[in-house]
Protein backbone atom coordinates (compact mmCIF):
# COMPACT_ATOMS: atom_id res chain seq x y z
CA UNK A 1 0.00 0.00 0.00
CA UNK A 2 0.96 3.66 -1.30
CA UNK A 3 0.34 6.33 0.99
CA UNK A 4 -0.15 10.33 -0.37
CA UNK A 5 -0.32 12.96 2.50
CA UNK A 6 -0.10 16.73 2.23
CA UNK A 7 -0.54 20.06 3.07
CA UNK A 8 -0.26 19.31 7.13
CA UNK A 9 1.07 23.02 7.43
CA UNK A 10 3.06 22.18 10.47
CA UNK A 11 3.64 25.47 12.07
CA UNK A 12 0.79 27.49 10.90
CA UNK A 13 -1.03 28.47 13.99
CA UNK A 14 1.29 28.66 16.34
CA UNK A 15 -1.23 27.04 18.98
CA UNK A 16 0.53 24.77 20.70
CA UNK A 17 -2.57 22.34 21.29
CA UNK A 18 -4.11 22.32 18.10
CA UNK A 19 -0.54 21.60 15.76
CA UNK A 20 0.36 18.80 18.53
CA UNK A 21 -2.99 17.51 18.05
CA UNK A 22 -2.85 17.45 14.06
CA UNK A 23 0.63 15.74 14.71
CA UNK A 24 -0.56 13.42 16.99
CA UNK A 25 -3.51 12.59 14.47
CA UNK A 26 -0.78 11.90 11.28
CA UNK A 27 1.01 9.69 13.89
CA UNK A 28 -2.28 7.39 14.82
CA UNK A 29 -3.40 7.28 10.97
CA UNK A 30 0.22 6.13 10.16
CA UNK A 31 -0.04 3.24 13.34
CA UNK A 32 -3.22 2.28 11.67
CA UNK A 33 -1.71 1.46 7.77
CA UNK A 34 1.85 0.36 9.34
CA UNK A 35 1.62 -3.46 8.53
CA UNK A 36 0.63 -2.69 4.94
CA UNK A 37 2.69 0.85 4.21
CA UNK A 38 5.08 0.03 1.39
CA UNK A 39 5.64 4.04 0.21
CA UNK A 40 4.88 7.18 2.23
CA UNK A 41 4.88 10.44 0.13
CA UNK A 42 4.88 13.62 1.67
CA UNK A 43 3.39 15.71 -1.08
CA UNK A 44 4.16 19.12 -0.16
CA UNK A 45 3.69 21.79 2.52
CA UNK A 46 4.28 19.70 5.87
CA UNK A 47 5.59 22.86 7.18
CA UNK A 48 4.10 26.49 6.98
CA UNK A 49 7.58 27.46 6.86
CA UNK A 50 10.61 25.68 6.96
CA UNK A 51 14.57 27.50 6.66
CA UNK A 52 17.04 25.42 7.49
CA UNK A 53 20.53 26.73 8.05
CA UNK A 54 23.72 25.17 8.01
CA UNK A 55 23.72 23.89 11.43
CA UNK A 56 20.11 24.75 12.48
CA UNK A 57 16.70 23.44 11.48
CA UNK A 58 13.37 24.55 13.30
CA UNK A 59 12.30 22.98 16.65
CA UNK A 60 9.25 20.86 16.72
CA UNK A 61 7.29 18.28 15.67
CA UNK A 62 9.91 15.71 16.59
CA UNK A 63 7.66 12.66 17.24
CA UNK A 64 6.55 13.15 13.37
CA UNK A 65 10.40 13.45 12.09
CA UNK A 66 11.22 10.46 14.59
CA UNK A 67 8.56 8.26 12.96
CA UNK A 68 9.45 9.31 9.48
CA UNK A 69 12.99 7.67 10.45
CA UNK A 70 11.58 4.87 12.40
CA UNK A 71 10.27 4.24 8.67
CA UNK A 72 13.23 4.44 6.56
CA UNK A 73 14.95 2.76 9.06
CA UNK A 74 12.65 0.09 8.24
CA UNK A 75 13.38 0.41 4.61
CA UNK A 76 9.96 1.66 3.75
CA UNK A 77 10.87 4.70 1.57
CA UNK A 78 9.61 7.84 2.27
CA UNK A 79 9.24 10.33 -0.29
CA UNK A 80 9.16 14.69 0.25
CA UNK A 81 7.98 16.69 -2.68
CA UNK A 82 8.59 19.96 -1.74
CA UNK A 83 5.86 23.02 -1.73
CA UNK A 84 5.29 26.61 -2.16
CA UNK A 85 5.55 26.84 1.94
CA UNK A 86 8.64 24.35 2.55
CA UNK A 87 10.92 24.41 -0.13
CA UNK A 88 14.25 26.00 1.63
CA UNK A 89 15.52 22.22 3.08
CA UNK A 90 19.22 21.50 2.53
CA UNK A 91 20.26 17.95 3.86
CA UNK A 92 18.93 17.39 7.11
CA UNK A 93 15.81 15.53 5.87
CA UNK A 94 18.05 13.42 3.32
CA UNK A 95 21.16 12.46 5.38
CA UNK A 96 19.00 12.37 9.46
CA UNK A 97 15.74 11.22 8.20
CA UNK A 98 16.74 9.21 5.32
CA UNK A 99 13.94 11.23 3.18
CA UNK A 100 14.45 11.19 -0.75
CA UNK A 101 13.41 15.15 -1.17
CA UNK A 102 12.16 16.56 -4.55
CA UNK A 103 12.08 20.06 -5.39
CA UNK A 104 9.51 19.21 -8.42
CA UNK A 105 7.98 16.46 -9.23
CA UNK A 106 8.89 12.66 -9.63
CA UNK A 107 7.64 9.81 -11.76
CA UNK A 108 7.46 6.36 -10.00
CA UNK A 109 5.84 2.97 -10.77
CA UNK A 110 3.38 1.42 -8.18
CA UNK A 111 1.24 -2.00 -9.28
CA UNK A 112 2.12 -1.38 -12.85
CA UNK A 113 1.06 2.13 -12.61
CA UNK A 114 3.36 5.05 -13.53
CA UNK A 115 2.31 7.46 -11.02
CA UNK A 116 3.52 11.02 -11.28
CA UNK A 117 3.57 13.08 -8.21
CA UNK A 118 3.85 16.97 -7.13
CA UNK A 119 2.92 19.11 -4.72
CA UNK A 120 1.37 21.06 -7.48
CA UNK A 121 2.13 25.11 -7.17
CA UNK A 122 4.20 24.92 -10.73
CA UNK A 123 1.49 24.00 -12.55
CA UNK A 124 -0.99 26.30 -10.99
CA UNK A 125 -0.35 29.20 -13.90
CA UNK A 126 -2.20 32.47 -13.07
CA UNK A 127 -4.57 30.83 -10.33
CA UNK A 128 -1.61 30.57 -8.03
CA UNK A 129 -1.12 34.33 -7.16
CA UNK A 130 2.09 35.28 -6.21
CA UNK A 131 3.55 32.43 -4.89
CA UNK A 132 3.70 31.10 -8.45
CA UNK A 133 4.87 34.23 -10.45
CA UNK A 134 7.79 34.44 -7.78
CA UNK A 135 8.66 30.72 -7.28
CA UNK A 136 11.77 30.56 -9.33
CA UNK A 137 12.83 33.73 -7.54
CA UNK A 138 12.05 32.20 -3.89
CA UNK A 139 13.90 29.37 -4.65
CA UNK A 140 16.80 30.38 -6.64
CA UNK A 141 19.95 29.32 -4.69
CA UNK A 142 21.34 32.97 -4.59
CA UNK A 143 18.23 34.38 -3.37
CA UNK A 144 18.35 31.40 -0.38
CA UNK A 145 22.10 32.00 0.08
CA UNK A 146 21.34 35.41 0.85
CA UNK A 147 18.26 35.47 3.11
CA UNK A 148 20.46 32.93 5.22
CA UNK A 149 23.30 34.65 5.28
CA UNK A 150 22.01 38.22 6.25
CA UNK A 151 19.76 37.26 8.52
CA UNK A 152 19.96 35.82 11.60
CA UNK A 153 17.94 32.52 12.46
CA UNK A 154 15.36 33.79 14.41
CA UNK A 155 14.89 36.75 12.59
CA UNK A 156 14.98 35.26 9.16
CA UNK A 157 12.29 32.03 10.29
CA UNK A 158 10.41 34.69 12.12
CA UNK A 159 10.07 36.38 9.10
CA UNK A 160 9.18 33.56 6.52
CA UNK A 161 6.58 32.53 9.22
CA UNK A 162 5.10 35.96 9.11
CA UNK A 163 4.82 35.72 5.56
CA UNK A 164 3.47 32.33 5.20
CA UNK A 165 0.61 33.21 7.51
CA UNK A 166 -0.42 36.16 5.01
CA UNK A 167 -0.14 33.72 1.76
CA UNK A 168 -3.04 31.63 3.45
CA UNK A 169 -6.37 31.70 1.73
CA UNK A 170 -9.35 31.47 3.99
CA UNK A 171 -11.35 29.33 1.38
CA UNK A 172 -10.31 27.36 -1.42
CA UNK A 173 -9.84 29.16 -5.08
CA UNK A 174 -12.17 27.10 -7.06
CA UNK A 175 -9.86 28.26 -10.23
CA UNK A 176 -7.25 26.56 -8.66
CA UNK A 177 -8.88 23.24 -8.03
CA UNK A 178 -9.94 23.36 -11.61
CA UNK A 179 -6.44 24.03 -12.77
CA UNK A 180 -4.77 21.51 -11.25
CA UNK A 181 -7.30 18.90 -12.26
CA UNK A 182 -6.78 20.22 -15.66
CA UNK A 183 -3.23 20.00 -15.69
CA UNK A 184 -3.25 16.58 -13.98
CA UNK A 185 -5.43 15.68 -17.01
CA UNK A 186 -2.85 16.71 -19.25
CA UNK A 187 0.04 15.12 -18.40
CA UNK A 188 -2.08 11.88 -18.49
CA UNK A 189 -2.97 12.04 -22.34
CA UNK A 190 0.64 13.49 -22.95
CA UNK A 191 1.18 9.87 -21.32
CA UNK A 192 3.78 11.24 -19.08
CA UNK A 193 1.43 8.58 -16.33
CA UNK A 194 -1.24 6.83 -15.29
CA UNK A 195 -2.21 7.91 -12.56
CA UNK A 196 -1.48 12.24 -11.04
CA UNK A 197 -1.43 13.03 -7.65
CA UNK A 198 -1.02 16.57 -6.38
CA UNK A 199 -1.69 18.55 -3.42
CA UNK A 200 -1.83 22.22 -2.99
CA UNK A 201 -5.84 23.23 -3.44
CA UNK A 202 -6.99 21.80 -0.31
CA UNK A 203 -9.56 20.08 -2.12
CA UNK A 204 -9.98 16.61 -1.84
CA UNK A 205 -10.17 15.40 -5.83
CA UNK A 206 -10.75 11.87 -7.48
CA UNK A 207 -11.59 12.15 -11.38
CA UNK A 208 -10.36 9.41 -14.01
CA UNK A 209 -11.45 8.42 -17.39
CA UNK A 210 -10.50 6.06 -19.72
CA UNK A 211 -6.61 7.49 -19.86
CA UNK A 212 -6.48 7.26 -16.43
CA UNK A 213 -6.50 9.23 -12.98
CA UNK A 214 -6.31 12.50 -11.08
CA UNK A 215 -6.19 12.98 -7.43
CA UNK A 216 -5.83 15.52 -4.73
CA UNK A 217 -4.89 14.91 -1.44
CA UNK A 218 -6.76 17.69 0.05
CA UNK A 219 -5.46 18.77 3.33
CA UNK A 220 -4.55 16.89 6.66
CA UNK A 221 -4.34 20.17 8.27
CA UNK A 222 -8.05 21.45 7.91
CA UNK A 223 -9.79 17.84 6.57
CA UNK A 224 -7.61 15.19 7.89
CA UNK A 225 -7.97 13.88 3.99
CA UNK A 226 -4.87 11.91 2.10
CA UNK A 227 -4.68 9.16 -0.78
CA UNK A 228 -3.91 5.33 -0.62
CA UNK A 229 -3.31 3.33 -3.43
CA UNK A 230 -3.36 -0.04 -3.41
CA UNK A 231 -3.04 -3.05 -6.33
CA UNK A 232 -6.36 -2.99 -7.66
CA UNK A 233 -7.77 0.64 -6.43
CA UNK A 234 -6.95 4.11 -5.50
CA UNK A 235 -8.77 5.70 -2.62
CA UNK A 236 -9.64 9.14 -1.36
CA UNK A 237 -9.55 9.22 2.46
CA UNK A 238 -10.01 10.61 5.89
CA UNK A 239 -9.05 10.18 9.30
CA UNK A 240 -11.75 10.75 11.60
CA UNK A 241 -9.35 10.48 14.90
CA UNK A 242 -10.15 7.04 15.61
CA UNK A 243 -9.87 4.88 11.71
CA UNK A 244 -9.60 5.83 8.24
CA UNK A 245 -12.42 6.00 6.21
CA UNK A 246 -12.68 6.10 2.42
CA UNK A 247 -14.58 9.21 0.74
CA UNK A 248 -14.39 8.02 -2.53
CA UNK A 249 -13.19 4.91 -4.45
CA UNK A 250 -11.45 3.87 -7.89
CA UNK A 251 -11.06 0.53 -9.38
CA UNK A 252 -7.88 0.74 -11.98
CA UNK A 253 -9.45 -1.41 -14.56
CA UNK A 254 -13.13 -1.80 -14.09
CA UNK A 255 -13.72 2.18 -13.49
CA UNK A 256 -11.65 3.40 -16.02
CA UNK A 257 -12.88 0.96 -18.78
CA UNK A 258 -16.53 1.91 -18.01
CA UNK A 259 -15.41 5.79 -18.11
CA UNK A 260 -14.19 4.99 -21.32
CA UNK A 261 -17.66 3.66 -22.51
CA UNK A 262 -19.47 6.34 -21.56
CA UNK A 263 -16.93 9.03 -23.68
Amino acid sequence: MVLFVSDMHFGRTGAPDAEKAEEADLLRCLDAFDDELEHLYLVGDVFDAFIEYSRLVPKGFVRFQGRIASLTDRGIPVTYLLGNHDPWHADYFTEELGVDVVPDHCVATHYGHRVLCAHGDHLAGSAGGLTTRFRSLLRHPACVALYRTLLPANLGFGLAQWVSRQMHDRTPNPDLVQTLAERGHDLIKQDRADMVVMGHSHVPTLQQNEHGMYLNTGTWFADRTFVVLTEPAARLMQWNGRRAEIIESADFQNDMAEAGRST
